[in-house]
């Protein structure tokens, strides 16, 4: 039997634009003190999102028994029906009602630059939540951006647990205090950000790569399209990109690589091979509007990975 995930963080609904110019082109860097501007958008849609219930579902795709640990507010029903149909366990997904799900504007360029605002609402619960009260522990934990307070209980849980984690601080870099930032990292199995969160997490904590790696077991950096790079004590591997067919929408293709790299990394396989999982993983989601619209087979997505690394999946 196959190895469970939980994954832990923010279910949401994203409310996705589109602005068909450069942010940069549109921003004097001398007057950042007193911004105020306004980008008019070609295309609103609506999608589901929230980290968690993204990783979840590529890592279903994948073939991984996976469950969520989130709160959702009372407008969550077809998006629990969504979960439930591809396989995903939602049973420790906590309904607060006359609350409403979390929800994400994410405003993206042409160059792929994203700005984004996030309401939290049910997910301000979540710090209620806690992972000694699911009935059948899980061989995994990710712990995606969330709450600062659940984000810290969570890996404090797994320590306690011997679980093992997947810290991701991501976009709540900016509210976690260095305290917390520093108690999440250590210990933990993977940390992994792309390269400006790494530079971020360097700076505030006077920590170089190295000294990271005293603290978890594999440092991953995602490079946007210049692929990633997987890093542990010993070893260093640059991960190469792989070309997407269209480039529709970025959104989620950093939870898609979360799901890839994961999967490959619970059967055990080679850190490279787990990195270029990630690589084609994302690919799917670059090539779809959302963050769980894109639909693969096993069999499709080892015949990506063959034709992008001339080497065969074996998984």
């Amino acid at each position: 039997m196959g190895k469970r995930v939980l994954v832990t963080g923010s279910l949401a609904f994203d409310m996705i634009m589109d602005f068909p110019g450069k942010f940069s082109d549109h921003i004097d860097a001398s007057k950042l003190h007193i911004l105020n501007i306004s980008f008019l958008v070609d295309s609103l849609k609506k999608e589901r999102g929230g980290n968690s219930a993204n990783i979840a579902y590529t890592l279903s795709l994948l073939g991984v028994d996976t469950a969520v640990l989130s709160s959702a507010g009372d407008d969550f029903e077809p998006y629990a029906k969504f979960l439930t149909e591809h396989n995903i366990n939602i049973e420790n997904i906590k309904i607060i009602p006359g609350e409403s799900t979390a929800t994400a504007m994410i405003m993206t360029d042409k160059s792929d630059n994203q700005i984004s605002a996030f309401y939290p609402g049910a997910m301000r619960q979540n710090i209620n939540l806690s992972i000694k009260n699911i009935a059948v522990k899980p061989d995994f934990v990710v712990i995606t951006p969330d709450l600062p307070e659940a984000m810290i209980k969570f890996a404090t849980e797994c320590k306690e647990l011997q679980i093992p984690y997947f810290f991701d601080p991501g976009m709540q870099l900016p509210r976690l205090t260095d305290a917390q930032l520093r108690s999440g990292i250590k210990g933990a199995e993977v940390l992994i950000g792309n390269d400006y969160e790494m530079g971020t997490i360097k700076k505030r904590l006077f920590t170089t790569e190295f000294d990271l790696l005293n603290d978890v077991r594999i440092l991953i950096t995602t490079l946007g399209e210049n692929g990633s790079m997987v890093q542990t004590k010993n070893d260093q591997y640059t991960i190469a990109p792989v070309k997407p067919t269209v480039v529709l929408d970025p959104t989620g293709a950093g939870d898609a690589y979360r799901a890839g790299f994961l999967a490959g990394y619970l059967k055990e396989l080679n850190l490279k091979i787990c990195g270029q999982m990630g690589s084609v993983a994302s690919c799917y989601a670059i090539e779809k509007y959302g963050t769980t619209n894109h639909v693969f087979s096993l069999e499709d997505f080892k015949k990506r990975y063959q034709s992008n690394f001339a080497e065969d999946l074996i998984f």
